[in-house]
């Protein structure tokens, strides 16, 4: 311990000489280019601080609560898409005259499959995987124009509605294609539900045709077909089996090729094709349902093509040499815009999971290669809960590093963040130290985006020196085609969404109830309402009252109430800062912010994921929290409790233990007293989109929860 202390100085010292000397070297050559290169407004130039401040939305009508638009939609709207490109068919058929021998949709071949038992008993499947196999622009529009034309010829008419309900993958998108293409409205469906969601939806929408996968029929759709009387066909996307036998009467089974020899043959069905119209529905969008009941949100093609404008505009340079790597779920807004994106610039997009993303990922083998390894992708896009998992995964990493290592590591940390602030690269250090933690995504990422939630601000700042690229947070919903506002690239400032995108307007709405007013001090407050061309026709066979979330101004915009509470600051960029579902009332009259409670407490290392929960008849707030568990078994051995994973989360002494550690975090975040947790529930297992307990985009199920953890609410809150 005395040799590190006396070594610290020296090695501290020795790190800022390179430093010192790097910077020597490369100064000439930095104020040369900077003489003969002059920074536009919103470039990457300047420190943190000018960036953070430079305007990147003004209100329109000088009052505080807005509506406040994009300072580059002065102009009229413009994209890199040409003009008439107003489909979604029209788009990628041009995109694939462009670039028809481009490689567009890539999957990795599947070597070997294992089963691998852990030391606690359990077996986990561990897959070794081969290269990337692509199919070119022009094959894949063949492929959707004959499997739109084979649908059609299985009676599939333009204008009804027909369901897919299938993993990310390649087939996902082709078979989006064929819908686009022939104006069949695709009705989605997460892979991840349960039967009584997936009736649900099939009955609601009246399907009669529904694509999915070999696996997702055995295990969830063949139970609930019974269930759903409209339904006569049901194609699978893999190549095995050529026959399927054992489905109820009137429901035939077809393969996905044979469907498309189908629609090769048939002449009839494309000569008799129906372009959609920008206003005709494109998809009928089923929300995760984390409030309830999944609900069909209708968009349309115009409303697609006016979102994914609006985001394209924030991604700097997008061009036909980026790769996207796709494994968030296609039945998520965030991740079909962004790979209708890619496929408008000609990229090539990859498919992955996240059980194979990563070297370490949970399905491949040890000494296999993750998906980002081999296909070194440019572009990603990312939810906070696997941002988190990174981030927490490299610090526990970092932790098991020698003191040198880890010293040197910190040393750059820091001064890489210094010079982020200050608006300077840092090659030397992202070459020598950061280099293999950015290898783990391929190494070649300039854009991660973050939406879905919130992100925090370690994690931003950890992604942007680690990852060495900009995360752009973004805002939006469903109901606004995920398109709301983005972080530019070059504003490192974290807690922040950006300013509004040049497809919409954003405004604040006084919440009186919340205690939120638009003329608030010093900034703005209220419920942000969502405005524009991308904003969405409204919910699929809803009665009129679920429909008030939707407003029609004056001027005929569409405008949609989010149910979030924002603050926008003087640049005009926007914070989220609660939410009204959030808010719940205590016995004594206090408002507790759930949302807000959890940011917080996801900070401590302990706390993979965390619920706060609490009862308007009670005097406090509870939570159920996910541990991680290397620093959960740590804390087990530092005080000497003994058991197994289970039975050390079933231990009183272990949720005292957990909950003494996680109160000294918002204590130190200056929360209320009356919003930090006085009793908490341990879970011994993750909770993941095949739970129930978390939508596929890592959204907590607040009902879901409550249900799941009932008996442990009457415990916490003494048997009422």
């Amino acid at each position: 311990m005395k040799l590190q202390e006396d070594l610290s100085p020296l090695l501290l010292l020795l790190f800022h000489c390179v430093v010192s000397v790097y910077t020597f070297i490369t100064f000439l050559p930095a104020c040369v280019l900077s003489w003969v290169s002059t920074p536009e407004a919103g470039s990457d130039y300047g420190s943190e601080g000018d960036r953070a401040k430079r305007a990147k939305a003004h209100s329109l009508l000088g009052r505080p609560e807005g509506p406040y638009r994009a300072v580059s939609s002065l102009k009229e709207l413009v994209t890199s898409l040409q003009p008439g490109l107003d489909t979604l068919d029209k788009m990628f058929e041009y995109t694939a005259r462009r670039f028809p021998n481009r490689d567009c949709l890539g999957t990795r071949e599947v070597i070997s499959e294992e089963d691998e038992e852990q030391c606690d008993g359990k077996v986990y499947k561990k897959l070794v995987l081969g290269e990337y196999h692509w199919l070119s622009y022009q094959e894949v529009l063949t492929a959707a124009a004959q499997l739109g034309g084979g649908l059609a010829s299985l009676g599939q008419h333009p204008k009804n509605n027909i369901a897919i309900f299938c993993e990310t993958r390649a087939e996902w998108i082709i078979a989006a294609q064929a819908c686009f293409m022939y104006n069949f409205r695709l009705v989605t469906l997460y892979s991840t539900l349960g039967g009584p969601a997936i009736a649900h939806g099939l009955k609601e929408a009246q399907v009669t045709h529904v694509i999915t996968s070999r696996e997702l029929l055995e295990t969830r759709l063949r139970a609930i077909l019974i269930e759903v009387p409209r339904l006569q066909h049901i194609i699978v996307v893999d190549s095995a089996p050529t026959s399927w036998l054992g489905y109820p009467h009137g429901i035939s089974v077809h393969n996905m090729a044979a469907v498309q020899k189908l629609g090769a043959r048939s002449e009839a069905a494309a000569r008799e094709r129906k372009p959609p119209l920008p206003s005709d529905v494109a998809v009928i969008m089923y929300t995760s349902g984390s409030t309830g009941i999944p609900k069909g949100v209708i968009i349309s093609h115009s409303n697609l093509i006016a979102g994914i404008a609006g985001i394209s505009e924030r991604i700097p340079n997008m061009c036909e040499e980026d790769t996207y790597i796709g494994y968030l779920p296609l039945a998520h807004v965030l991740e079909l815009c962004a790979e209708l994106i890619c496929v408008s610039y000609g990229c090539r997009i990859g498919y992955s999971s996240p059980q194979t993303l990563a070297d370490q990922s949970t399905k491949i083998k040890k000494g296999s290669r993750g998906d980002a390894s081999v296909l070194r992708p440019t572009l990603m896009a990312a939810v906070p809960e696997i941002m988190d998992r990174i981030y927490k995964n490299v610090m526990n990493k970092v932790e098991e590093m020698n003191w040198a290592q880890r010293t040197l590591f910190l040393l750059a940390y820091n001064y890489k963040l210094e010079q982020l602030a200050k608006g300077n690269s840092t090659p030397l250090c992202d070459k020598l130290v950061f280099r293999k933690i950015r290898s783990l995504l391929g190494g070649r990422t300039r854009i991660l985006l973050s939406g879905g939630a919130p992100l925090s601000a370690a994690t931003q700042r950890f992604m942007n020196v680690c990852f060495c690229c900009p995360v752009g947070q973004g805002y939006g919903l469903t109901e606004t085609c995920g398109a709301g506002t983005i972080s530019e690239y070059w504003d490192y400032s974290t807690g922040r969404v950006g300013g509004p995108l040049v497809c919409c307007e954003v405004q604040l709405k006084d919440w009186v109830e919340g205690g939120y007013r638009s003329t608030d001090k010093p900034h703005p407050r209220g419920e942000i309402l969502i405005g524009g061309p991308n904003v969405t026709m409204g919910y699929y066979r809803s009665e009129a009252k679920k429909q008030d979330d939707f407003l029609e101004d004056e001027n005929g915009q569409r405008w949609f109430c989010t149910g979030d509470i924002g603050e926008i600051h003087e640049d005009g960029c926007l914070k989220i800062i609660d939410r009204k579902k959030d808010l719940v009332k205590l016995q004594a009259g206090e408002y507790v912010s759930l949302g807000k409670v959890e940011a917080v407490l996801k900070s401590c290392p302990l706390v993979d994921n965390i619920c706060a929960y609490a009862n308007s008849d009670e005097s406090y707030v509870i939570g159920f929290v996910v541990p991680n568990q290397k620093h959960f078994l740590a804390l087990a051995e530092q005080y000497d409790v003994r058991g197994s994973r289970n039975e050390l989360c079933n231990s009183e002494t272990m949720e005292e233990l957990v909950l003494k550690a996680i109160t000294e975090t918002p204590l130190a975040a200056q929360l209320e007293r009356f919003e930090i947790p006085r009793k908490i529930r341990l879970s011994p297992d993750p909770w993941t989109p095949e739970t129930g307990l978390v939508t596929d985009a890592y959204k907590l199920k607040r009902k879901e929860l409550k249900t799941h953890y009932l008996k442990d609410i009457e415990r916490m809150y003494g048997g009422k």
